[in-house]
């Protein structure tokens, strides 16, 4: 059994053999969410050493402030950016570096499955991933994006170290 900490994640999700192309597209599309304009300009700026002297903080909050932005006049011209509609909606309870473990039993044994996880972190963001129902309720994550593996990763030590703070202080 894999250690797995409690987390309050939301997930969407279906059978991968619905529908492999159309997941493997947004799977690679969520992934590569960083290359909109501002943020490839903001790789080429510090690629020729431009931003050197300003703050790397205060850099990435006006770059946020600037996708709040895009963001706001999408939802101002009611427009959404376009998701696979995924069957399965629901909670995880916990989460491992290669697992998670859902709320209610929804997963068929060993069948792999698409799923995009709403991830808590700043900035906020959509992360797919190919899983592999272990038994009705544990996932092994069989295919995740480098960075998004990074991020998962840190999430669940943040998590494990919010858990062992109030396991504390309960003493």
């Amino acid at each position: 059994m894999p250690r797995l900490v409690k987390a309050p994640i939301s997930l969407v999700f279906s059978e991968v053999d619905v529908n492999k192309e159309v997941f493997e597209r947004e799977y690679h599309q969520l992934s590569e969410s960083d290359d909109n304009p501002i943020n490839q300009w903001l790789k080429l700026a510090k690629a020729r050493g431009d931003t050197a002297e300003t703050d790397p903080v205060l850099l990435n909050l006006i770059v946020e402030l600037h996708h709040k932005i895009d963001a706001l006049e999408l939802f101002l011209r009611d427009e959404e950016p376009k998701r696979v509609s995924l069957l399965h909606q629901t909670d995880i309870e916990s989460i491992g570096f290669e697992h998670f473990n859902l709320i209610n039993n929804m997963l068929e044994e060993g069948k792999e499955y698409y799923a995009r996880i709403e991830m808590p972190v700043h900035p906020k963001r959509d992360v797919g991933v190919f899983f592999i129902a272990e038994t009705p309720t544990l996932a092994r994550i069989s295919k995740i994006h480098d960075r998004d593996e990074k991020e998962w990763a840190s999430y669940m030590t943040a998590r494990e170290r919010v858990l062992i703070r109030e396991a504390r202080e309960k003493k």
